[in-house]
């Protein structure tokens, strides 16, 4: 197989991504049903002692050099260095870049089949009774986002914000975290593969934008995206299948030096009627 082109490569991901926005805008969900289903996690995780977002998130709004940093990191972090990684692995390491890609696209386009069947409003959209702070909008003045999402001021209302599970931010993060695990020659990018996602992770539950179940799923989705593309090559015939070899359709039938039309001979015997090789 050949070496990826480069603008082939570029005309795929921005249809895969226009998909994933389109399809984020367009499946809206109902608030009703986004905000059951938001308390319902969190009431999941309150029955098991794993509602780590109340102290992050209290934690971040009390000490901004947390908060702000956290929001930025929301913010930007998502866009700038997923790219980076696929290009850097598209230079740099070609020989592991489509499968490194597929497995980033299914698994994106499995998140958006979650944001269409269980549509999830995020802890800072709660009533304030649960206890959240949107950071974003606590800091909203630092920042170029506004108070109603992580878009820029203004755009909010372009944004799906029931789209909380699963989280792509920490599925994102663990794709970087473990290309550069896998692909890293260096000590502080192997470091920075795992710091990565698991600073992505305390982010989005501090900044109220998601639950540690988001978080959860958000892993399972890039697993599953992970299987998937193992068994992309497979299912869509790209597999090298060995040639199989032509019948045999003589029929015993041979022809000698100087006849036109062949014969069919008899293969000599022993006595006991085992063929003589020749």
């Amino acid at each position: 197989m050949g070496k990826p082109r480069w603008w082939a490569e570029l005309s795929l991901i921005a249809v895969v991504y226009a998909a994933y926005t389109g399809g984020r805008l367009l499946v809206r969900g109902d608030e009703a049903a986004a905000v059951e289903n938001g308390l319902a996690i969190l009431r999941m995780e309150e029955a098991l002692g794993i509602d780590a977002e109340h102290p992050l998130n209290r934690l971040f709004t009390d000490v901004p050099a947390l908060g702000i940093p956290a929001d930025f990191a929301y913010a930007s972090l998502h866009y700038l260095v997923t790219p980076a990684i696929l290009v850097w692995l598209f230079r740099r390491r070609p020989a592991h870049y489509r499968a490194a890609r597929t497995w980033l696209m299914l698994s994106t386009l499995l998140g958006l089949v979650g944001f269409t069947l269980l549509p999830t409003c995020p802890p800072r959209l709660l009533d304030p009774v649960y206890g959240f702070t949107d950071t974003m909008a606590h800091f909203s003045a630092y920042g170029w986002w506004g108070g109603e999402a992580s878009a820029p001021r203004g755009l909010g209302g372009m944004t799906n914000q029931y789209a909380a599970m699963p989280s792509l931010h920490v599925g994102w993060a663990l794709w970087c975290g473990v290309m550069l695990w896998r692909y890293g020659r260096t000590p502080p990018a192997k470091a920075l593969g795992v710091a990565y996602p698991l600073v992505t992770a305390l982010v989005v539950m501090g900044t109220a934008n998601h639950y540690l179940l988001d978080a959860v799923a958000g892993v399972a989705v890039m697993g599953a995206g992970l299987f998937l593309a193992a068994h992309v090559p497979r299912v869509a015939g790209r597999r090298v299948r060995e040639p199989e070899a032509p019948p045999v359709v003589g029929g015993g039938w041979e022809t000698s030096p100087g006849e036109r039309i062949p014969g069919q001979r008899s293969v000599p015997t022993a006595a006991d009627d085992t063929p003589i090789a020749r």
